[in-house]
């Protein structure tokens, strides 16, 4: 009987990095594309956080939406994302899926992002969110700091500075709460940053 070798599956996007970033956004690992919608962060189309920077920002939920097409509108995003100074990328450059799946449950780390390196290209940026749990387990372990709650934060030292890491609550439908729960969770943070 021969075993099958476990498929690797390394990141198909770049870092999107603006140089005045002032906020760190990690997620775990894209889904397999045939769910994207745009070729960006947070691609899938029944993933909601274009849905909650529509709310906080615009109070819409459709705001980042291409209208009477299942698809998120790239550029308005990334346009969106240089204004407010918001760098994305996730904290896996290598994984392997456990099931056909976009479950960060079945999801194994292979190789974590060096998320120093990172954060040397963001010289403004001293705030670090993670969109979910497996993201936020694998920024702990680099850290060596305790996993805060959901909406809370700890603090830990990263690429020679002082950072701080919030935990959001994950924008999958699959995590059991509201979207208007969710966004204002994100919207304290938000707040706090004064973006």
């Amino acid at each position: 009987m021969t075993q099958t070798q476990p498929v690797y599956e390394a990141h198909p996007l770049e870092p999107f990095l603006p140089h005045d970033a002032r906020l760190l956004m990690l997620g775990s690992f894209p889904p397999k594309q045939e769910r994207w919608s745009m070729h960006f962060f947070y691609p899938n189309w029944i993933n909601d956080m274009w849905r909650i920077m529509g709310l906080i920002f615009y109070n819409d939920r459709h705001h980042f939406e291409v209208a009477g097409v299942k698809c998120f509108d790239r550029e308005r995003i990334v346009d969106f994302c240089l204004s407010k100074g918001i760098a994305l990328y996730d904290t896996a450059r290598v994984v392997r899926r456990l099931k056909d799946n976009a479950s960060d449950k079945f999801l194994e780390v292979v190789e974590p992002t060096d998320v120093p390196a990172l954060l040397q290209s963001l010289p403004q940026c001293s705030t670090i969110v993670t969109t979910g749990e497996k993201a936020t387990d694998t920024l702990c372990v680099l850290l060596g700091v305790e996993r805060p709650a959901v909406g809370g934060y700890v603090e830990g030292h990263c690429a020679g500075r002082l950072v701080r890491l919030y935990r959001m609550p994950s924008s999958s439908r699959a995590y059991p709460l509201a979207l208007d729960k969710k966004a204002e969770i994100y919207r304290t943070l938000f707040e706090y940053l004064g973006m």
